[in-house]
């Protein structure tokens, strides 16, 4: 195996590696994801109530966009690694990675049907595919590559 061949095999294995989290995230049983995501609400709360000790809180409604955000930034971060694998093997970088992240975030809703207390939810592949989206633009504007150079050639 040549150099190239490694990174390619290594950026294709990171890719792998973060959809099995995603996998094993989306398949703890409802009371269990929402003690995790309760316990990284709890750990804002107590550290914005350092700073701001008067600072009331809806407990509740804070948990829920840190489980919104946990979509958005786990997908962010998967478009990145796909964009990243794809470009390296020489694909077409956004329309692959956007498909590929995007069937992941589908798939992975539906196999939420069969875990307990869960559900499929058009909202989260939304919030997830937006995750990707920022995923694409921001791994581009970290490579220098210019956006609407690389739009208007493909």
């Amino acid at each position: 195996m040549n150099k190239k061949q490694i990174i390619i095999s290594i950026s294709w294995l990171a890719v792998l590696l973060w959809m099995v989290l995603i996998f094993n995230l989306s398949s703890q049983p409802a009371n269990q994801s929402n003690k995790l995501s309760e316990g990284i609400t709890k750990a804002i709360v107590d550290t914005v109530e350092r700073v701001a000790p008067s600072t009331d809180f809806d407990l509740s409604r804070l948990n829920h966009i840190v489980r919104k955000n946990a979509h958005f930034f786990a997908y962010l971060v998967l478009a990145l690694l796909v964009m990243n694998a794809v470009r390296r093997t020489g694909g077409n970088d956004i329309k692959l990675t956007l498909l590929i992240c995007v069937l992941y975030a589908i798939s992975d809703e539906m196999h939420q049907i069969f875990i307990p207390g869960r559900s499929a939810q058009l909202s989260d592949v939304l919030i997830d595919s937006v995750g990707v989206v920022v995923g694409i633009v921001m791994y581009l504007g970290i490579s220098g590559i210019n956006i609407k150079k690389l739009l208007e050639t493909k």
